[in-house]
């Protein structure tokens, strides 16, 4: 019995277009260790966000667990893992859909 063979699928510049075009967002976890005085600082200082914005995001990380805190560029949302991680929050990113 041999294999079927399977076309593989082309990919078209738009689709190219398109996935490189779509955000992706970044995503702050919640954990045990750090003090929500401490994630909003560090909210603050990174991404220049008001106490209040800082506050209300690091209450969303607190009570649902997790928090989408910026947007943008692949370049831009890996920079903006890395500098949290830098402050000891657990930050991971995602496509936005």
């Amino acid at each position: 019995m041999t294999a079927p063979v399977i076309a593989p699928t082309e990919v078209t510049e738009e689709d190219q277009a398109v996935d490189l075009d779509r955000p992706w967002k970044v995503i702050v976890w919640d954990d045990p260790v750090n003090l929500m005085s401490y994630v909003t600082f560090v909210f603050r200082r990174l991404f220049g966000y008001s106490r209040e914005k800082a506050t209300r995001l690091m209450m969303e990380v607190h009570t649902t667990g997790k928090a989408v805190v910026a947007t943008g560029t692949r370049e831009k949302s890996e920079l903006d893992v890395f500098r949290l991680h830098e402050h000891g929050l657990w930050a991971t990113m995602e496509h936005d859909s």
